[in-house]
């Protein structure tokens, strides 16, 4: 089917260990690549402030993801998402086209 271009957010619990975060992030990675998605690019934006609390938390773990999926696998895989409790936010963003890496929030990182 035909292979729609995304950036995906996702916002990680800010507690958890790097091992932790990295086996997440690899997990959704693997769910999208399992669907016949492809991940072209990725960037780690390191732990953000949040303008408001999520689910009592001040901040989280930023990554950015770059992929290429069918759009109607997208739904299953929020849903896939939504049962991940270390995951606090997540969006996909559909693109005509993916903006240039690295992207202006990678300089930003604190």
């Amino acid at each position: 089917s035909y292979m729609n271009k995304f950036e995906a957010v996702l916002i990680f619990n800010p507690d958890l260990p790097t091992n932790t975060l990295k086996s997440e992030l690899d997990n959704i990675k693997n769910k999208i690549t399992s669907e016949n998605g492809k991940v072209i690019n990725e960037e780690d934006w390191g732990l953000r402030d949040f303008s408001y609390t999520i689910n009592k938390y001040n901040k989280g773990f930023y990554k950015y993801l770059q992929i290429e999926i069918s759009g109607s696998i997208i739904k299953n895989i929020n849903k896939d998402l939504n049962q991940l409790e270390n995951l606090l936010k997540f969006i996909f963003i559909k693109v005509d086209q993916h903006q240039e890496i690295p992207t202006k929030l990678n300089y930003e990182k604190k």
